[in-house]
């Protein structure tokens, strides 16, 4: 959520544009003098992700609040800064969630499609496993988990260079893949801090450093332990309807009641620009 830009939405239903420039001609040359004809140009594509809710609820009883507790914390505001922490990484876990839009209904919850959703330029999967048929409104298949090596990793980053001329900035993955990341052949020579009271032995990787720029390894607990996914910043962003609110609820008994609301979604810029490795065990 940090690592990404924030815009904001104006609706439930989320819309930009994607566009594409054409391919590069070498033979265009042109007659001195020549009466200029228009060139074709490719419509903009109008994607679209639905907005949704995550709430949070804090009940404190009044004599909680009424009793002091460790260090003078009021109760509340203890419980609301928990309750806060507790959506966000509900919110982290949304937006790697390998799940579709949903339009929702007066009985069932609108929820925002997530990054797995969306990718399908440059994934790399195990058998039986294939991209989404039809990007955020469809989830992707998950295949057979397999042992991945540094070449799978290569070929995605290549992928979202030549679709993009961009590199991924940022690789998330879970913690025993940031540990197999500082395994790869790459990393051959291990450093030691001599100018330190302490010595330190150098054995993992912060930046893995590719064909076409470096990538910063994230080691994220709120995403499926199956995916890393490397994302470019420029091509992606969470997009707030409504942006984290405090809603006071109708008082039941001896307790008071804030909710905490957030209605947001992510907007997938351009998914080409993004890769991601899947199924690995």
């Amino acid at each position: 959520m940090a690592a990404i830009p924030r815009v904001k939405a104006t609706a439930t239903k989320h819309e930009w544009l994607t566009d594409t420039l054409a391919a590069p001609n070498a033979s265009n040359a042109q007659i001195e003098g020549d009466d200029a004809g228009a060139d074709a140009i490719v419509a903009a594509v109008r994607l679209a992700n639905y907005t949704q809710i995550s709430r949070k609820v804090a009940q404190v009883s009044g004599t909680d609040q009424a009793v002091k507790g460790a260090a003078n914390v009021n109760t509340m505001q203890y419980a609301l800064m928990k309750k806060s922490k507790e959506l966000k990484k509900d919110m982290e876990a949304t937006l790697f969630a390998n799940q579709a839009y949903a339009v929702g209904s007066a009985s069932v919850a609108r929820v925002a499609a997530g990054i797995p959703s969306w990718l399908v330029s440059n994934t790399d999967f195990g058998a039986s496993g294939a991209n989404p048929t039809t990007v955020g409104s469809t989830a992707r298949t998950d295949g057979t988990l397999r042992s991945i090596a540094e070449s799978n990793v290569k070929t995605v980053l290549a992928a979202a260079y030549t679709n993009t001329g961009r590199n991924p900035k940022l690789a998330f993955m879970s913690a025993a893949h940031k540990q197999q990341f500082s395994t790869f052949t790459g990393n051959v020579t291990r450093f030691v801090d001599v100018g330190a009271r302490t010595a330190k032995l150098e054995t993992a990787y912060e930046v893995y450093v590719s064909d076409f720029g470096e990538v910063k390894l994230i080691p994220d607990l709120q995403m499926r332990s199956r995916d890393i996914i490397f994302i470019n910043p420029e091509y992606i962003a969470l997009a707030y309807l409504r942006a984290f609110q405090k809603v006071p609820l109708s008082k039941t008994g001896d307790s008071d009641r804030i909710a905490l609301y957030a209605e947001y979604t992510l907007e997938m810029r351009n998914e080409a620009g993004h890769a991601a490795v899947y199924d690995a065990s």
